[in-house]
């Protein structure tokens, strides 16, 4: 049987919904000879290791009981007398996961799983890659930062994957990578790549209150925790820049032209979340109304879109005609067409649910076990 240890960072929606996949799954990779041993569990403030690295780990009980934990709000040092583990907070927790990445990394091998949606995980992202880790990642945050960072962390290709970055669960980034690699050179990608804006898109088309779809959206684990995060365009535009940076433009997030979809009076910096969803959001409403009867006016859908040609990669609103692929898509579908020399006039077409705790967090489990070859 071979033995995937893994320590995971982020236990939120992404993060337990991955722990009861990896349960789940039991049975299954338990035919294809892979076991995932958890071996440590961390949230914001602190870390769970098992008193067994080596040989176990986590048993299912305890994971489902971290998740439930977590659910209600509760924080990981609450179970500390639940389970055979150790606690350590702050930079003894840090300084934790790299003894353990050094005890584990070239001998039987680690996966540090980061679901949170942090950007001051890079630096232990780093430093355990070069004490021979493999790094899954759903947060976005570290692969958007510097440039020098982002080649830091890229520069061992084999033992990282971040699938679920871009597209949840879609084989984006597995594709991109594919034709760039067959020596196809790239000229254009261009999609929709938040499940989030689509599905408020094509609720906006039928007449439902911007509002009213953002909370509905936030409520169904379509948003980020903020959904400012979503509907300011920078979810997207870290996907295009994750994406730009793959084909190999040395590019940083100031370089990418973004829409937003409310004001700066109603930032993170001028207003909380609660009073952006209770007040902000229903001033919104009138604007986005009249931007879709507009583009119907024409004949035209309304849809939040990446564009990446030309070294340039922007994002924001476009008028598209309602039967074109964009503007066919309902709900919280992504689509992605990539043009190449091989595929000019015939784009690559990817499509499929783009959003949502579920089908991300079946992403990630996908790139653990592709990483299976390196292990043990």
């Amino acid at each position: 049987m071979k033995s995937i240890p893994i320590i995971l960072l982020g236990c939120g929606g992404v993060g337990r919904q991955l722990l009861h996949h990896i349960i789940s799954c039991r049975s299954l990779h338990s035919k294809q000879g892979i076991v995932i041993r958890v071996v440590g569990v961390s949230d914001s403030s602190s870390l769970l290791v098992s008193d067994d690295i080596m040989l176990s780990g986590m048993r299912d009980e305890f994971l489902a009981e971290i998740c439930r934990a977590k659910s209600a709000g509760s924080p990981l040092k609450s179970l500390l007398n639940h389970g055979h583990c150790q606690l350590y907070t702050g930079q003894d927790a840090l300084e934790n996961i790299v003894s353990i990445a050094s005890s584990l990394g070239r001998s039987i091998g680690l996966a540090v799983v980061d679901c949170s949606a942090s950007a001051e995980t890079i630096g232990l992202l780093e430093q355990v890659s070069s004490l021979g880790c493999c790094v899954v990642l759903a947060n976005k945050k570290p692969l958007t930062c510097g440039i020098d960072d982002f080649e830091k962390l890229v520069s061992h290709f084999r033992r990282i994957r971040f699938e679920s970055t871009v597209g949840a669960g879609l084989p984006v980034i597995a594709s991109v990578t594919r034709v760039i690699s067959s020596g196809d050179p790239i000229s254009r990608i261009v999609g929709t790549l938040s499940g989030t804006l689509g599905y408020v898109m094509s609720e906006l088309e039928e007449g439902k209150a911007f509002s009213e779809i953002v909370r509905a959206a936030k409520s169904l684990g379509y948003t980020e925790p903020d959904p400012r995060d979503d509907l300011s365009g920078m979810d997207v535009a870290r996907k295009g820049l994750i994406l730009s940076r793959l084909l190999g433009w040395r590019i940083n997030l100031s370089d990418i032209k973004i829409e937003s979809l409310y004001p700066s009076e109603f930032g993170p910096n001028s207003m909380s979340t609660e009073d952006f969803l209770s007040k902000g959001l229903s001033q919104l409403d009138v604007k986005l109304k009249e931007r879709v009867a507009t583009a119907s006016s024409k004949g035209n859908v309304l849809r939040y879109v990446c564009v990446i040609e030309d070294s340039r990669c922007n994002v924001g609103l476009r008028e598209l005609p309602k039967d074109s692929a964009l503007g066919r898509l309902r709900g919280g579908d992504n689509v992605v067409e990539i043009y190449s020399r091989c595929y000019k006039n015939s784009p690559l077409v990817i499509q499929g649910a783009g959003a949502g705790n579920d089908t991300t967090a079946a992403g990630v489990l996908a790139d653990i076990i592709d990483l299976q070859d390196l292990f043990a």
